[in-house]
């Protein structure tokens, strides 16, 4: 039995009492006293449901936040082995071949299929790690090789494949090289 319905039988038997001429008055100050405590409780309650809404309400604005911010995360990963591709074909064009006429043309379009692949990253918040040079730092590097070099060891003296970022997250680690000592 809830409480609620013993309350409402004790309220009952009260009544049952006094119409057959028991205590004509109810114990008021008890009923106060208990009124007050379910008061209490139910604004507690009520408080308490309150918090947790709000606190529903800030955790589900910061999921779309994170979902629009990095919704193109897969896409991105994918895309950096076309950027990767295309800078390797850039890189093994000999000079002789740049300055022929013949392949002009193509070294032009291919240099700028590279610009507005960056300019699109640039847009979007993706950002190249800058990695030779740097120290290395195992949150946005991975060392492939030790190599001897004059630098101070745990530099980075080499960049296999470039890392980039998107926003504040990691979207691909740099594969580097690390000087020795």
């Amino acid at each position: 039995m809830s409480e609620e319905e013993t309350r409402v039988e004790d309220l009952h038997a009260e009544e049952a009492m006094v119409a057959e001429g028991g205590p004509a008055e109810p114990d008021t100050e008890g009923q106060l006293k208990l009124l007050e405590g379910e008061l209490a409780e139910a604004k507690a309650a009520v408080l308490y449901a309150q918090a947790e809404t709000q606190n529903v309400r800030r955790r589900f604005e910061k999921e779309a936040a994170d979902a629009r911010a990095y919704a193109a995360t897969n896409f991105a990963r994918d895309v950096l082995s076309v950027a990767d591709n295309l800078a390797r074909a850039l890189d093994a064009i000999p000079a002789d071949l740049r300055a022929d006429d013949k392949f002009k043309g193509l070294v032009t379009g291919l240099e700028a299929t590279g610009r507005e692949l960056d300019k699109v990253f640039e847009r979007n918040g993706i950002t190249r790690i800058v990695s030779v040079g740097e120290k290395l730092d195992p949150n946005k590097h991975q060392a492939m090789i030790e190599l001897p070099s004059d630098q101070e060891p745990g530099t980075i003296v080499q960049e296999m494949q470039a890392g980039y970022m998107i926003k504040d997250r990691l979207l691909r680690a740099a594969m580097v090289g690390v000087a020795r000592a």
